[in-house]
């Protein structure tokens, strides 16, 4: 039983010789542009219009033969991440909207033998789900922009995959969120999965959402020196604002998930030697950036 986050031994194995690069750059170029038009146009149609080519250039691309091993590295607003044993990456975006809340779109493309494009599209479902701790597939997605991917390998199971995501929300809070990403038995995307163990009386949760002041900084991450996924402690600034998550923020203490017996099993009140990982303040208000983050409330 191995928590990872260290590349995998087992690669996929590709028969073709990439040398469709020349194509690959010029597509990187026209989507580092659609990316830019994206988050500097002034409305809502304007934005889903650019994104809608951007999505269609990009599908284009991934159409090329080979793509699988492009890195994309110019496109800065656009997280790539790819599963450590080399069977399939995730892209993940949002387009900032003008009442400040966010939608998210992105694809997961399947690594192949013959190097030709086996994707899903991810659609942002957010809106319509009532739960939060339900499973999922790639078409009702609970969006959010992935920053960190960790396999957990047990011998003779499927591996699944921890992702790390900021999720945005509205002009006063921000969520992040600890999801489950696996593979049916026909190969489908699940999204969620029944890991996250807290006290004995509570049910075992599919995903973990995290919600709080927009102007905090929350740090969700693994630590390597600890092999757990680490992240503040989410508190009230006082009593009575409790369920008001607008008044939610570190209260200086870390809990994390531990992985035990294929599960994560909440570990409170941790003692942290290390800096918090410093992609988080990537995530506290990527609209806004004359807002400085606040650390602790």
């Amino acid at each position: 039983m191995i928590l990872c986050c260290a590349t995998a031994t087992l690669k996929a194995q590709h028969s073709f010789a990439f040398n469709n690069g020349p194509a690959m750059h010029k597509f990187q170029d026209s989507l580092s542009k659609l990316s830019e038009e994206t988050f500097n146009a002034t409305s809502n149609s304007e934005r889903y219009t650019k994104n809608a080519t951007f999505i269609k250039t990009l599908v284009n691309s991934l159409k090329t033969q080979g793509s699988f091993l492009y890195p994309f590295d110019s496109l800065k607003k656009i997280t790539i991440l790819k599963s450590p044993d080399n069977s399939f990456r995730i892209f993940s975006w949002y387009v900032p909207l003008d009442d400040g809340s966010y939608r998210f779109f992105g694809t997961i493309q399947m690594a192949t033998k013959d190097g030709k494009l086996k994707m899903f599209p991810l659609i942002d479902d957010t809106a319509n789900i009532k739960d939060t701790n339900g499973i999922n597939g790639n078409k009702n997605w609970y969006g959010a922009r992935y920053y960190e991917i960790i396999p957990v390998i047990m011998n003779g199971q499927q591996p699944y995959y921890v992702l790390i995501g900021w999720k945005g929300n509205s002009l006063k809070t921000s969520k992040k969120v600890i999801d489950v990403l696996s593979f049916n038995k026909e190969q489908q995307p699940i999204f969620g999965k029944p890991v996250f163990e807290e006290a004995k009386s509570k049910a075992t949760r599919n995903r973990i959402v995290f919600e709080y002041n927009k102007q905090n900084t929350m740090t969700v991450t693994l630590d390597k020196n600890v092999n757990m996924i680490v992240f503040d402690h989410l508190a009230p600034i006082s009593e009575e604002m409790t369920g008001n998550f607008e008044y939610y923020a570190s209260d200086l203490s870390f809990d994390a998930y531990k992985l035990l017996n294929g599960r994560l099993k909440l570990v409170e009140n941790i003692e942290l030697k290390n800096e918090p990982n410093q992609m988080d303040d990537l995530f506290s208000d990527p609209k806004d950036k004359k807002i400085k983050a606040i650390k602790k409330l």
